[in-house]
């Protein structure tokens, strides 16, 4: 059965260790004396899986988000040189929200 390290972490230790008797390599050798974090491991060693999760920033135009952040900084930067911090305090908060937009679609 093709595993992905996602699917293995929601496993139980119990699970994971049957997984693990079915798999003839040494990554996994002592495999009942091992935890989950490790046998999570061993097993994506074994069966050449990629242990990391990808993020990709989905529901949300990246490239439209990071333009508008850098028009915004232009905006900050002659805010600064005017002195003007009531629209400083405006630009930097319009900057922060987008940035956690694109944070919250890389999730």
């Amino acid at each position: 059965m093709d595993y992905t390290f996602k699917d293995l972490k929601k496993k139980t230790v119990a699970q994971l260790r049957e997984i693990a008797a079915t798999i003839e390599h040494e990554a996994v050798q002592g495999y009942t004396q091992l935890n989950k974090e490790h046998l999570v491991e061993a097993i994506c060693k074994a069966l050449n899986i990629d242990m990391f999760e990808h993020h990709v920033a989905k529901a949300a135009n990246k490239s439209k988000i990071k333009a508008q952040i850098r028009s915004l900084k232009l905006d900050r930067d002659k805010f600064i040189e005017a002195r003007n911090y009531a629209e400083l305090k405006n630009v930097r908060k319009q900057i922060k929200t987008l940035k956690n937009k694109l944070r919250r679609a890389a999730a």
